[in-house]
């Protein structure tokens, strides 16, 4: 049984692959989800938001090699 994980993208990534690896995790184009986080961040205030996207740089792992799914 193969449960699904949330990685940050090595390959789909701008910044840090964290939108890239929402979008790969929920199968939606992270373009989409890209212009949600921005428009959330300047919402929310941009230092909630930015502070939050620095948090899970460092919460989310990034996908390595040996869990890739076939």
């Amino acid at each position: 049984m193969s449960t699904k994980q949330l990685y940050r993208s090595k390959t789909n990534k701008i910044i840090a692959g964290i939108c890239g690896g929402i979008g790969e995790y929920t199968n939606v184009d992270p373009t989409i989800i890209r212009v949600f986080a921005v428009f959330l961040i300047i919402i929310t205030g941009v230092v909630p938001g930015l502070l939050t996207y620095f948090i899970a740089m460092f919460i989310i792992p990034e996908k390595s090699d040996v869990t890739k799914e076939e």
